[in-house]
């Protein structure tokens, strides 16, 4: 991820030079960032910028729910007069907003942030979007400059991609541990019955038949019988989920953009070995080696406060399933790209410079080597199909392998609480998430990892979905981190 950061004056048309920081996965990259069009009588002023990354898309469909693009969320933050950085409140509504040529902007109703995205139907390629404008309502956020202030701003971009509304199947019909099923599955030494999730009405979780259950114990429970509310993201709402795992690069920029004691207990000097590049300098600042290597290392508390400093949400165990099976048809113990065939890589060519290349394979699994994180999006090519590419059904990267997903599980009755608020910007003052309703106490992995075996890659493979770990460390820190976000 790039971050543009400006510092100057509150005065019409006058552009703020912009230093930007290394990039990551497709290149985006946020540049010339400049504050103009201040309004002292209403309080806003616009934040223009480029924006530009690669292995863009927006694919249509007759129906609706095969529809499916790639957008960067952006959001911006302020530095305040004590030298900390604050979230900007962007307006919601669209028309104060600016999109550059061939773009669409959808602005959250929060204020958080907004989705920019292709306005056409056009096929992958780099989108570069000159001038795009945001509005802060500064006066919102308490301030009240006059002409001529120094603001310190800095804009953030994440790459995601958008998940339409529609039915979907949890469960593949194979054998993967603890699967979601049909509850008329009856517990039978045979394979599953997928299970459709139709709406986002409040779901019943029991074993009998048109209700969900799971074929597990353990670690990989559905937990007792009961009720996930209206209001437990169930997948079948649109959804933007970030295309690639958090990155070593973003998570430094985070680290930088906290207080002192923030930042302290978001990182961890213990925290070494396994292909992890961040450490300190000499002021105190965050530095890495590898910006573009998927962020292992990664507790449940520090993903989330990721999560809520971002504007976005963790996902649900039914949301991870949707983003890789999509409305397809499943197919037995399947991985995300669709099939049960994956090859191993033996080495990476160029590895940590950004051009890091896979030599086979299509995921980092067990059997692969270099042991620990690899790039994120190594496996994607121009002319890569999405087998070869390790995709998932909607063009998500890496939800089997490399690092561990991190999603909200069902099965205890803490986290059948989670009602999908998003983050909105703010941390306690010790760095921690302070959304309502969120698990505090971890939520289990999907989706398998580099130091797992080649079986839990298996979309539907739920051996750990319900293990309640808050390490960093947890099983040769192979997890990481991937945010979500309700459509607006």
């Amino acid at each position: 991820m790039k971050s543009g950061t400006a510092v100057g004056r509150m005065i019409l048309a006058v552009g703020l030079l912009a230093t930007v920081q290394p990039a990551a996965a497709n290149n985006i990259a946020v540049t010339n960032v400049v504050l103009m069009n201040q309004t002292v009588i209403t309080r806003t002023v616009d934040v223009q910028f480029d924006l530009s990354w690669e292995n863009s898309w927006r694919c249509a469909a007759t129906d609706p729910a095969y529809t499916n693009w790639d957008a960067a969320w952006v959001f911006v933050r302020i530095k305040d007069t004590a030298g900390n950085w604050q979230p900007a409140t962007l307006s919601t509504n669209r028309a104060d907003h600016t999109a550059a040529a061939n773009s669409t902007i959808d602005p959250a109703s929060d204020g958080t942030g907004a989705f920019v995205y292709r306005s056409g139907d056009l096929s992958g390629g780099k989108v570069a979007y000159t001038g795009t404008r945001l509005r802060w309502n500064y006066g919102t956020d308490g301030y009240s400059f006059a002409d001529g202030a120094v603001v310190t701003v800095s804009v953030q971009a994440i790459e995601m991609v958008y998940v339409p509304q529609g039915s979907f199947c949890v469960g593949s019909g194979g054998t993967e541990s603890g699967s979601f099923t049909d509850g008329a599955w009856g517990g039978a030494p045979n394979a599953t019955i997928p299970f459709r999730i139709t709406n986002e009405a409040a779901l019943l979780i029991t074993n009998a038949a048109g209700n969900l259950w799971g074929t597990g114990t353990g670690n990989a429970t559905s937990g007792p019988p009961g009720l996930l509310s209206a209001n437990f993201p169930k997948g079948y709402n649109a959804f933007y989920c970030m295309k690639y795992e958090l990155t070593q690069g973003q998570y430094t920029d985070f680290l930088n953009k906290l207080t002192a004691t923030q930042a302290s207990n978001r990182y961890s000097s213990a925290s070494t070995g396994q292909r992890y590049t961040i450490g300190t300098n000499s002021v105190g600042g965050f530095t890495n080696g590898a910006p573009d290597r998927a962020c292992n290392y990664l507790s449940w508390a520090d993903g989330q406060a990721y999560a809520d400093w971002a504007g976005l949400r963790p996902m649900t165990e039914l949301e991870f399933e949707k983003a890789c099976r999509g409305p397809a048809t499943p197919v037995a113990n399947e991985n995300a790209w669709g099939t049960t065939t994956k090859n191993a890589t033996t080495a990476i060519v160029n590895d940590g410079t950004g051009t890091d290349t896979a030599i086979g394979g299509n995921c980092n699994y067990d059997s692969c080597s270099p042991d620990g994180p690899y790039r994120v999006g190594i496996y994607a090519a121009v002319s890569s199909d999405r087998t070869q590419a390790g995709a998932t059904y909607w063009g998500i990267m890496e939800m089997s392998g490399n690092l561990a997903e991190r999603p909200v599980s069902v099965g205890t009755t803490a986290s059948r609480l989670f009602t999908g608020l998003h983050g909105n910007g703010k941390l306690t003052g010790s760095g921690a998430a302070d959304v309502s309703n969120w698990p505090t106490d971890g939520a289990g992995l999907r989706g398998g990892e580099w130091y797992l075996a080649s079986s839990c890659t298996r979309v539907s493979d739920r051996g750990f979905a319900a293990l309640a770990s808050t390490s960093r460390t947890y099983d040769h820190a192979g997890i990481g981190w991937r945010g979500v976000r309700s459509a607006p």
